[in-house]
């Protein structure tokens, strides 16, 4: 495996077993095997278990918690199958109203709270996945993210973008049929760029908005249609930095259900350093020497804090510390 695909939420390997997600004999046997796991979502939230939450809490798709809060299997969404013939499933919980529920701490840029449904056990939280990421294993992560991602397709995308009328669940949770146009209505995923721009010894780092105190990462943006990654790069890091970068390349992607991205890491080599921001799509940016960059990672610069562990940006910069970036 490269290393490339060691990146958090990548490279586990899941077998999602797409073939057998228009199988309803199939789905309805997996769903009643004693083995099968489903994995149940708040609000983006994945339901973790033990102390230091590093564990996904799967229940029994049969669990009377699943049949009361979900109302039954035909709305369970297929994740695959573990190497031990294990299927797996997930569950949207949204509807679900706890008792308290910290609406200030939902607002914040990194929400800390945890939710406890009553009918579960004690050590079984609902919590955010940035907050738990790198806790996971591959296969956990992978699984995470995903369910994520697909339940949060549906909550967005419950009716026809052709004509407006509420749509169906299909393809065990991977598709919407329009019950009127017949229109087929697929998972969305935004491909974004993420750009190590370099020049010289120092890498390109802004920082947005509402951003926590001392955080920079690398810069990223959305690709437009009918652009390449390359064009998207250069686009972007001109647009909010007015520096020009000249060779492109791919370095790694990653999976970000934030809400449903896919993030192309890339390597850049910027042609000039004059920086001149656009107010509108960043706060700052400034270059970072690798001697800065180290500072920070060590946790000793005085004003810059590194990126987020679990995040493409930590893991790009990172490697590019190491020089080992393939």
């Amino acid at each position: 495996m490269k290393l490339a695909e060691t990146v958090t939420f990548g490279g586990s390997g899941l077998n999602r077993a797409a073939h057998l997600r228009s199988d309803a004999k199939a789905l309805a046997r997996m769903s009643a095997d004693p083995r099968a796991g489903c994995l149940p979502v708040w609000r983006g939230k994945p339901l973790l278990k033990g102390e230091g939450r590093d564990a996904l809490a799967f229940l029994p798709p049969d669990h009377p918690v699943i049949e009361a809060e979900v109302g039954g299997r035909d709305t369970l969404v297929f994740l695959g199958i573990e190497e031990d013939g294990r299927p797996l499933f997930a569950a949207d919980f949204s509807t679900w109203e706890p008792e308290q529920v910290d609406a200030e701490a939902l607002g914040l840029f990194l929400d800390p709270s945890e939710q406890r449904h009553p009918h579960l056990p004690e050590d079984h939280v609902f919590a955010e996945l940035r907050m738990v990421m790198t806790r996971l294993d591959p296969r956990a992560a992978e699984l995470a993210a995903t369910a994520k991602a697909i339940i949060g397709w549906h909550s967005t995308h419950g009716f026809c973008a052709r004509c407006g009328t509420r749509s169906d669940l299909a393809q065990a949770g991977w598709q919407r049929v329009c019950s009127a146009c017949k229109a087929h209505h697929f998972p969305r995923t935004d491909p974004v760029v993420i750009m190590l721009i370099t020049h010289g010894s120092s890498v390109l780092m802004g920082r947005s908005p509402g951003w926590p105190e001392g955080m920079y990462s690398l810069l990223a943006g959305f690709v437009e249609p009918g652009e390449t990654l390359e064009a998207a790069v250069r686009r972007e890091v001109l647009e909010e930095t007015g520096v020009h970068v000249g060779e492109v390349s791919y370095l790694a992607s990653q999976p970000w259900p934030f809400p449903a991205s896919l993030m192309f890491g890339c390597g850049g080599v910027a042609t000039s350093r004059d920086i001149t921001i656009d107010p509108v799509e960043i706060e700052d940016a400034m270059w970072v020497s690798r001697d800065e960059m180290m500072s920070a990672f060590a946790g000793e610069h005085p004003v810059l804090k590194p990126a987020r562990k679990g995040a493409i940006a930590h893991f790009l910069i990172r490697n590019w510390l190491a020089d080992r970036l393939d």
